[in-house]
């Protein structure tokens, strides 16, 4: 099992966010525009046994943002099979911790072929998809030159509750980039998107249901 070690921050200056990643020299990691769809859906058992121990069950199909067809889309499509739990301290196994100002957990990702056909699965076994999310991401990295980025993701998240970006790698990496986009520790956001969700939809008094962006007509 790997770990995942990253930190979200809110960018309410998209344009000149952009601005500072390109005087960086970061470059998308995907053609074209470097947008990739991702459709979300968290999965738990009736009683919500995954949600109370910290852990979190993900399938999510992202679809590149291409200028070509819809039937090239689907097959560039990629399905992945995400499982999260929080790190475990050796002084008390059922005691999760945090590194510094980081969030940490212990991850297994594993790439799928259909995941109509996995939901149906996990269906048989009484687990319920009960939260849905989407968003539009662009992937950045750094230049090679820069090798103390060597395993950093700078990955910019556009969302029905406004644009994030995550930044996932060495703690002290983290900490680098973020210095250099303009932000603090204090900015630092450890919380996911469905508690960012339920925070903006309190905010509003606004009933939760699923994070996904508004129908066009």
């Amino acid at each position: 099992m790997g770990t995942e070690t990253e930190i979200k921050l809110r960018i309410d200056d998209l344009k000149g966010f952009r601005a500072v990643l390109k005087k960086l020299g970061a470059r998308a990691v995907f053609p074209g525009t470097g947008r990739v769809h991702e459709w979300n859906v968290l999965f738990d058992t009736p009683r919500n046994q995954l949600k109370k121990r910290g852990q979190l069950l993900r399938i999510r199909t992202e679809t590149p943002e291409q200028l070509a067809s819809k039937r090239f889309q689907r097959k560039a499509q990629r399905v992945l099979l995400t499982f999260k739990r929080p790190m475990r301290s050796t002084h008390s196994p059922t005691r999760a911790f945090q590194q510094g100002r980081h969030k940490v957990r212990e991850e297994i990702e594993l790439e799928l072929s259909d995941a109509a056909e996995l939901a149906t699965i996990f269906a048989g076994l009484g687990l319920r998809g009960w939260f849905r999310y989407e968003k539009f991401r662009t992937t950045f990295r750094l230049p090679k030159s820069q090798s103390w980025a060597k395993a950093l993701l700078i990955e910019l998240d556009q969302t029905p509750i406004g644009t994030f970006a995550e930044l996932e790698g060495p703690p002290q990496a983290i900490d680098r980039i973020a210095r250099a986009l303009g932000f603090s520790k204090r900015d630092y956001i450890l919380t996911n998107y469905l508690g960012l969700y339920l925070q903006e939809c309190h905010r509003h008094g606004e009933k939760a249901g699923d994070m996904v962006f508004a129908k066009r007509s």
